[in-house]
């Protein structure tokens, strides 16, 4: 009971410190609207620049595969480098989602409390044809985020996987092993890179929507 009563406080917290967050930057100028835009831009450059990790990842375990001969430990930490980058890249994806939805349900709140204030019956069902139109919008655009955040959890496992096995096995046998399961992840990561694509594409579409 008091685990929960805890957690309720917390999140009422969090709440008070967002609605906090909201008032001062109306204050100068800067609305809910303008947040999400906002929001919404930045989970997009980080879809991209984690697409880009994810590439760079993949290059490099293809060099692992052409490795000819030096020091096994110096590509073996070169690949864990760039799998730690790719993790904390999609990490930053979701973070940046999770933002969005939280200012995104701010937006519509306060635009469904503001329709009750209209007079003109025109102009209120104006705003709500908009208003179900945004919603319709942004939906796509949070699947499609989320689409290609859950195609990088299987990526990374994989990435992983390579990296464990190269750490715990320094010789040729551990890199042909993984050359074996290359062509796999090649087309993991293809995948993903047309999701976030995708996403991208939707992320450009909503945020000319919203600036119309």
């Amino acid at each position: 009971m008091f685990k929960h009563l805890s957690f309720l406080v917390v999140l009422l917290s969090l709440a008070g410190c967002q609605s906090a967050y909201y008032n001062a930057m109306e204050k100068v100028g800067i609305h809910k609207r303008d947040i999400l835009v906002d929001r919404v831009e930045s989970a997009r450059d980080a879809q991209g620049e984690a697409q880009e990790e994810f590439k760079s990842a993949l290059e490099e375990l293809s060099s692992v595969i052409n490795f000819d001969g030096g020091d096994i430990q110096s590509v073996y930490n070169t690949l864990n480098d760039q799998y730690l980058s790719s993790k904390e890249a999609a990490e930053q994806v979701s973070t940046k989602i999770d933002k969005i939805e939280s200012v995104a349900q701010a937006v519509f709140e306060e635009w469904e409390q503001e329709i009750t204030q209209y007079s003109s019956a025109k102009f209120k069902q104006t705003s709500q044809s908009q208003l179900r139109q945004t919603k319709l919008s942004y939906a796509k655009l949070v699947r499609s985020m989320r689409r290609s955040e859950q195609k990088m959890a299987p990526v990374l496992i994989s990435l992983n996987d390579n990296v464990l096995f190269l750490k715990h096995n320094l010789n040729a046998s551990a890199i042909n092993a993984i050359g074996l399961e290359f062509k796999s992840l090649q087309k993991e990561i293809k995948i993903l890179v047309s999701e976030v694509n995708k996403s991208i594409a939707e992320s450009n579409k909503f945020i000319d929507e919203l600036n119309k």
